[in-house]
């Protein structure tokens, strides 16, 4: 009898010698309740940084660095700026910003075309890329009525596209903003003047999408361009801030 009481002992002992080196194996698996295991020494709560995000400036534009932040007017109260995705790339962001006392505010933000081939910091007629730079916004116009814009607008049929075009394209020109690069401010979008030579192209505008990548200009919906021409305001000196993301930050 003492023989078999030992036995069980044995037995009971061995069994749960086995459960507890079990369930110490699966506690060691990073569990749910400890997050798993930490060095030692490690404070603080599982998985909170020790980095805090750096402060955003609200007098800056987000991503927009020092080159070309300088050349946005004082006296601007009205930003769009486009953050194109990849300097190869046709795929933006258009993004309208208001200033509030120092700061810039986003207002509103569309997803937006570019040139076909992306971005350049040379644009040269043909090349099917858009400027990267800062341009002012003086004149809109386009083949529909004014929609109650705010700039200069010249209704005119002559902002038509061609009808060889695809007809994906037959309305980009309903709406359009000139944009000021390589053209006479004071005069209808589609003024075929080139102050520094043809070479230098021009004719860009911000105007409706047609899904897809453009000649040089900026694309957006009917929406947004309705927006943006009730919107932006000669007396708050609109300017463009347009580019690749990482041209735009440097």
């Amino acid at each position: 009898m003492q023989l078999n009481g030992v036995r069980r002992t044995t037995v009971v002992v061995t069994a749960l010698g086995t459960l507890l080196t079990t369930l110490s194996a699966l506690s060691g698996c990073g569990s749910a309740g400890d997050g798993g295991a930490r060095p030692a020494g490690a404070r603080g709560a599982p998985g909170r940084s020790a980095h805090r995000p750096a402060a955003v400036d609200p007098t800056r534009l987000p991503g927009v660095g020092d080159r070309l932040h300088r050349r946005i007017p004082a006296e601007s109260g009205q930003v769009v700026a486009v953050y194109g995705r990849g300097k190869d790339s046709a795929e933006a962001t258009v993004v309208l910003y208001t200033r509030r006392g120092s700061a810039w505010e986003r207002t509103r933000s569309w997803p937006a075309h570019n040139g076909k081939k992306g971005w350049t910091v040379d644009h040269h007629m043909g090349d099917n890329r858009s400027p990267v730079g800062v341009y002012t916004l003086s004149d809109a116009g386009g083949v529909l009525d004014d929609p109650g814009a705010r700039l200069p607008y010249t209704q005119d049929a002559s902002f038509a596209a061609p009808r060889m075009w695809a007809e994906s394209h037959w309305h980009d020109f309903d709406y359009v903003i000139a944009i000021d690069y390589n053209r006479v401010k004071g005069t209808p979008p589609n003024n075929p003047a080139r102050p520094e030579g043809e070479q230098k192209g021009g004719g860009i505008w911000l105007h409706m999408d047609h899904g897809s990548g453009t000649s040089a200009c900026v694309s957006v919906s009917r929406k947004a361009m309705e927006y943006l021409l009730r919107t932006l305001d000669p007396a708050r000196h609109p300017v463009i801030v347009m580019g690749d993301r990482a041209d735009l930050s440097t």
